[in-house]
């Protein structure tokens, strides 16, 4: 698959790009993407949720009533959960949501969402892009020119973390920026057009074809 360079006012280069086939060719895995993305929201639960047992709850363990006699039901404590005040039933403890994924399972979701991304038409290639100061106006009037400022989201690949393009785009809505280390299927997914630079293209390549 071929991409055609534009510089960052929007201008088509002339020249083209080649797209290597073990990144951008595969015929995506979506179990492996649904799993890759599973652990992704996983790992984002807090899971700090608690209530109080019923060896929590403050009360009178006096028996109630009498075991028998009565014609109801046997009653032991007043922290039971089937009294109001009482500590509740099989209540949520905290926990730890994550799980663990193979590597390579991992490796294929993330190679899965390039080639889903590349087949579906959203990938673009654009120049290094480098700001002399963080302004938030640089990068639209980028953005503008490659039209990419309409309200969808845009994910940008860089080389390496550029402190002036990551603080220019950090207010824009919709527009993220990471490097090839940090991408993640949840993100990739979550993408209506995923922009590449030339060297984040480069070091993209190199991380998913040097030998595991």
């Amino acid at each position: 698959m071929e991409l055609s360079v534009y510089n960052i006012k929007g201008e088509d280069t002339g020249r083209k790009v080649t797209l290597s086939d073990a990144i951008f060719g595969l015929e995506p895995n979506e179990h492996v993407m649904y799993l890759d993305v599973k652990q992704y929201l996983a790992n984002q639960r807090q899971g700090t949720h608690k209530s109080k047992q019923r060896n929590e709850v403050h009360g009178t363990t006096k028996k109630l009533k009498k075991q028998k006699g009565t014609g109801g039901a046997r009653a032991g404590s007043m922290k039971s959960g089937v009294f109001v005040g009482g500590g509740r039933i099989f209540g949520p403890e905290p926990r730890d949501y994550g799980f663990k994924l193979n590597k390579k399972t991992k490796r294929l979701a993330r190679l899965s969402a390039l080639s889903s991304l590349a087949k579906d038409g959203k990938v673009a290639l654009v120049e290094n892009i480098t700001l002399s100061a963080p302004k938030t106006k640089d990068f639209l009037s980028i953005l503008n020119g490659l039209k990419l400022n309409n309200g969808k989201k845009t994910l940008l690949v860089t080389g390496s973390v550029d402190k002036n393009v990551v603080l220019s785009a950090r207010n824009i809505q919709r527009v993220s920026v990471a490097t090839p280390v940090a991408l993640n299927t949840h993100d990739l997914l979550n993408t209506d057009t995923l922009l590449l630079s030339e060297d984040g293209l480069t070091a993209l390549e190199q991380l998913y074809t040097t030998a595991e």
